[in-house]
């Protein structure tokens, strides 16, 4: 329970973005991954620059997205799609799939993002808030909360699953970065804890 306590109030402070009565914009240059996606799918907005990535990689081993804002923003398909294979997509690739709201050229990311935030500044403060809570309580109706629990629960069982355990063990061996190489990469089988031969 501890860990879930803690990943939990991870979570929650994700969500404050979500929670906040006023609209957030998350502008992605660089990488917007694992945690980093949680915190940018808690937005409202997202823009990304064309070349910036996200994605949870985790979810090859050692972990959940505990927010499970994938499900919501992208539907079922989309979800399975990204969380079965841990990949990491482009910004041209994420808006394509609906993930976020736009994809830009990297050198005009700042400027359309003040843009947006111009235009958005123009309604008043009460109506945006009755837009957000309106849309929000959508998802909630639909259960996030319950699915962020379950989640958050997966995460912790991710870390201390054989696999998991074997995944702690192998970056203590050989570094957190070659593991997570290998992680990433599918050279290494985490259930038989042995790298993978591809000449079979």
């Amino acid at each position: 329970m501890k860990d879930y306590a803690f990943m939990m109030r991870n979570t929650e402070h994700f969500m404050s973005l979500w929670r906040s009565y006023r609209p957030v914009i998350c502008k992605v240059h660089g990488y917007a991954v694992a945690g980093g996606s949680d915190i940018a799918l808690c937005s409202d907005l997202v823009v990304m620059g064309e070349t910036a990535k996200i994605g949870y990689m985790p979810v090859r081993v050692w972990g959940c997205p505990t927010t499970a804002m994938w499900v919501y923003r992208l539907g079922l398909e989309g979800a399975k799609r990204m969380l079965f294979t841990g990949d990491r997509i482009d910004g041209v690739e994420a808006e394509r799939i609906g993930l976020i709201h736009k994809a830009v050229p990297d050198d005009e990311l700042d400027a359309y993002v003040e843009a947006l935030a111009e235009r958005m500044a123009g309604i008043p403060v009460n109506q945006l808030m009755m837009q957000k809570l309106m849309i929000n309580q959508a998802a909630e109706n639909m259960g996030l909360r319950t699915t962020q629990m379950l989640a958050t629960v997966f995460d912790g069982i991710t870390r201390h699953s054989p696999e998991g355990m074997n995944f702690k063990h192998r970056a203590e061996d050989i570094g957190w970065k070659e593991a997570v190489r290998e992680r990433d990469l599918g050279t290494f089988d985490w259930t038989e804890n042995k790298k993978v031969n591809h000449a079979d």
